[in-house]
C-alpha cells in the first residue's frame, strides 16, 4: 500500500506540472482541434505499482538459527573433520544406508546427514538384527545420540567413545574409499601411539604437524 500511494502521487505531481507547461487552448483552436490531434501533448499513464516481494516464510529451513558464535564454530569444525575422515556419506538417505551396511560386519557404521529437522547429523550402523540409524543431537554446544545422556564436546570424540565403549556398539566404519592412503594410515597409527594431546610436542616441521592436527583421531 506504501509504494502504491508513492506511485500515484509521484504521478499526480507529474501530471500537474505538465499542465501547468501546456498553453491554454484559444475559443477559435478548441473548437477545431480533435481528441486525436498528434500535436497535442498527452500525458502518460500511470505506471502500475510493482507487487511487493514476498518475505521468506520464518522457519524455512532443514536447521535452526545459531544461537552463538561458539555454536556456529564447533559445527564448522565437525564438518571440516568429516570431510576429512572418509566415512561420512553426506546426503545418504536412510534406505541407501541400511543397503551399504546390509552385508557389513556387525558394528559397521557410517554418519550422514539427517533428514529430521533441527538435526545435523545421523549415524548408520550394523547392529546384530540388522541396520538402524540414529539422530546425533546438537544442545547446548554438545553432541549425543538420540536416547544418550552422554554428551561431547565434539562428534568425532562421541564416535571415539562409543568405538571403545565395553559393549563395542561401534566397528570399523565404512569408508567410501576401500583402500586408504598409507598417509592416513601412518596419522592414525601416530595418534593412537602419542595421544591427541601430545601431538604439539612432536619434532616435526610445520607442514606434517598441520596434517595431524587436521585429524586427530584413532578412527
Amino acid at each position: 500500500m506504501v509504494a502504491h500511494n508513492q506511485v500515484a502521487a509521484d504521478n499526480a505531481i507529474s501530471t500537474a506540472a505538465e499542465s501547468r507547461r501546456r498553453p491554454e487552448p484559444s475559443s477559435s483552436s478548441s473548437s477545431s482541434s480533435s481528441p486525436a490531434d498528434p500535436a497535442r501533448p498527452r500525458p502518460c499513464p500511470a505506471a502500475p505499482a510493482a507487487a511487493p516481494t514476498p518475505a521468506p516464510a520464518p522457519g524455512d529451513t532443514h536447521f535452526r538459527t545459531f544461537r552463538s558464535h561458539a555454536e556456529y564454530r564447533r559445527i564448522t569444525r565437525a564438518s571440516a573433520l568429516l570431510d576429512a575422515c572418509g566415512f561420512y556419506w553426506g546426503p545418504l538417505s536412510v534406505h541407501g544406508a541400511h543397503e551399504r551396511l546390509r552385508t557389513e560386519p556387525v558394528g559397521t557404521f557410517l554418519v550422514r546427514d539427517s533428514r529430521q529437522r533441527n538435526c545435523f547429523f545421523a549415524l548408520s550402523v550394523k547392529m546384530a538384527s540388522g541396520p538402524t540409524s540414529i539422530r546425533v543431537h546438537f544442545q547446548a554446544g554438545r553432541f549425543h545420540l538420540d536416547g544418550s545422556r552422554e554428551s561431547f564436546d565434539c562428534l568425532f570424540e562421541l564416535l571415539e567413545h562409543y568405538v571403545a565403549a565395553p559393549r563395542r556398539m561401534l566397528g570399523a566404519p565404512l569408508r567410501q574409499r576401500r583402500v586408504r592412503p598409507l598417509q592416513e594410515l601412518c596419522r592414525q597409527r601416530i595418534v593412537a601411539t602419542v595421544g591427541r594431546e601430545n601431538l604439539a610436542r612432536i619434532p616435526l616441521n610445520p607442514v606434517l604437524r598441520d596434517y595431524l592436527s587436521s585429524f586427530p583421531f584413532q578412527i
